[in-house]
C-alpha cells in the first residue's frame, strides 16, 4: 500500500451527541471492515460498553453504533485521509485533517471531545478554539498495552460521563 492514499470512515455523529471520541485514523482491519475499531484486540468497544452499560462487543456493528449514539456519544477520526503502511499511527504520512469547523452546527449539544491517544490529541488547541472541553484518554489500541484495562476504564468512564 506504500504511496496509496487511504480514506477514513464517515463520522458516527448526530444532533444528540454530547461527547465526541476522536481517534487518529482507522486501522487496516477497520478500513477493510468499514467499521470503527474493528481490530479484535482493540479495547474500544469493551471500554465504551462498560461505561454505557451495554454489551457492545456482542452486538452487530449497526446495533452497537445505534447504542453509542443513543448514549450521546459520537465517533470520528482526526484524519480524513493519509498514506500509511500497516496500522501504526507513527507511520502516518501526508495526512489530511477532517473539517471540525461544522461540529457546533452538526452537534449542538456537543460539550466534550475525547482524544483516543496522543496522536489524535495533537489537535487539542484547534478543538478547544471551537469551544469544546478536551480530554486526552489512553489509547485503546493493542499497540498501547502499557496501561491495564481497569485503569483505562476509570479514565474513560470519567471522560464519557457528563454531569
Amino acid at each position: 500500500m506504500s504511496g496509496d492514499t487511504l480514506c477514513g470512515l464517515l463520522p458516527l455523529l448526530d444532533a444528540r451527541a454530547r461527547v465526541l471520541i476522536l481517534g487518529s485514523f482507522p486501522s487496516a482491519a477497520s478500513l477493510a471492515a468499514q467499521q470503527y475499531y474493528a481490530h479484535p484486540q482493540n479495547q474500544f468497544w469493551r471500554l465504551v460498553g462498560a461505561v454505557i452499560g451495554q454489551p457492545l462487543r456482542e452486538m452487530d456493528y449497526l446495533t452497537r453504533c445505534l447504542a453509542v449514539q443513543d448514549a450521546g456519544i459520537a465517533i470520528w477520526d482526526v484524519f480524513a485521509a493519509c498514506e500509511r503502511d500497516g496500522s501504526l499511527d507513527a507511520t502516518i504520512r501526508h495526512a489530511q485533517r477532517n473539517d471540525f469547523s461544522t461540529l457546533p452546527a452538526l452537534a449542538p449539544q456537543l460539550r466534550r471531545v475525547c482524544f483516543n491517544g496522543r496522536i489524535a490529541a495533537r489537535l487539542t488547541r484547534e478543538i478547544e478554539a471551537l469551544g469544546f472541553e478536551v480530554v486526552v484518554l489512553p489509547s485503546t489500541s493493542p499497540a498501547h498495552a502499557g496501561m491495564g484495562f481497569v485503569e483505562k476504564l476509570a479514565r474513560w468512564d470519567a471522560a464519557l460521563r457528563l454531569s
